[in-house]
């Protein structure tokens, strides 16, 4: 560990942090800033219009967002357990301890957390972070944490996802994964899409990228599922056995995918009355002019030649 590999040297090793990861801190920051520019520009806009421009601005910035945030964050399935467990290989001493387990599109996360924190003279707090993404080894970062020498329930949970588990759920969620996190990307391009369309006079198919980004989002959760419904190994420590559950990233994504269908439901409406209002105006210019039709200057040419004999 060195100045050059992001760490001050002769210091413990920093941990992932989490759950308020960089990447999430930026997007979100993004975020916040396009907002505030729409803001800063509201007072210009007069009438009632301002508070529907700024509600759609605000929906949807906030669906962006969304789908661009869950692709980084760790927290798609939790689980979470306090057990008396054992704290290292080759020692007696044991701990009681929270074990946590927050999986990602891109990897794990396993924390160890002591009550209380300080226990048999050390600071019982890690936070590790194992991933699976394309390009990542798992098998080499497990290898790493065993020769640091980690506490034993981290190596023992990290193990039950390794590829050689016979639990057989690595390249489950890997895969899974991956998929998921091709869908949220094609989900935030049709968002993109939908909003130029929307930035012009096209509200019909602004609505149609919409519902399509509402679809992709699903799909994405149904993806996700396909691991969450597999087989899982019993982690036990001693009596006590870590349960997942679907996580907050999981419901959001679900939230915002049943909030963007109406919404494009919305913009079916708002499309038809628009089109039948340009229809109503159409017909109003087209009335007076079929008055004067060329059988009606026919006809008042002749009146004239009548008046003109008389």
């Amino acid at each position: 560990m060195t100045l050059f590999d992001g760490s001050f040297p002769f210091y413990p090793n920093t941990r992932t942090p989490f759950p308020f990861n960089t990447t999430s801190v930026v997007i979100i920051s993004v975020f916040l800033t396009v907002l505030a520019t729409f803001i800063l520009i509201l007072p210009g806009i007069r009438g009632k219009g301002r508070i529907f421009w700024l509600l759609r601005v605000v929906t949807s910035l906030f669906i962006g967002a969304v789908i661009l945030s869950v692709n980084f964050t760790r927290d798609w399935e939790i689980g979470w357990v306090t057990a008396n467990t054992s704290y290292k290989s080759f020692s007696r001493a044991v701990v009681n301890a929270d074990i946590g387990l927050h999986i990602g599109l891109a990897g794990v996360n396993i924390t160890l957390v002591g009550n209380p924190v300080n226990q048999i003279n050390e600071t019982i707090n890690y936070n590790e972070h194992f991933a699976w993404h394309l390009g990542a080894d798992y098998a080499c970062i497990y290898a790493d944490s065993l020769a640091k020498g980690l506490p034993s329930p981290i190596l023992y949970v990290a193990e039950k996802f390794s590829r050689h588990s016979p639990c057989g759920v690595h390249s489950q969620y890997r895969i899974s994964g991956h998929y998921t996190s091709v869908i949220l990307w094609l989900a935030f391009c049709t968002w993109l899409i939908s909003n130029v369309l929307f930035s012009m006079p096209v509200l019909l198919y602004g609505s149609y990228m919409i519902l399509l980004t509402a679809a992709l989002l699903i799909c994405s959760l149904l993806f996700f599922s396909v691991a969450r419904n597999s087989p899982m190994c019993t982690i036990r420590f001693s009596s006590a056995s870590l349960q997942t559950v679907y996580g907050a990233s999981f419901w959001l994504t679900l939230a915002t995918g049943q909030w963007a269908a109406p919404l494009s439901e919305l913009g079916f409406s708002s499309s038809s009355v628009l089109l039948c209002d340009l229809a109503t105006q159409r017909r109003r210019q087209v009335g007076p002019k079929a008055t004067s039709s060329p059988h009606a200057a026919l006809g008042h040419r002749k009146l004239m030649v009548w008046d003109a004999s008389t």
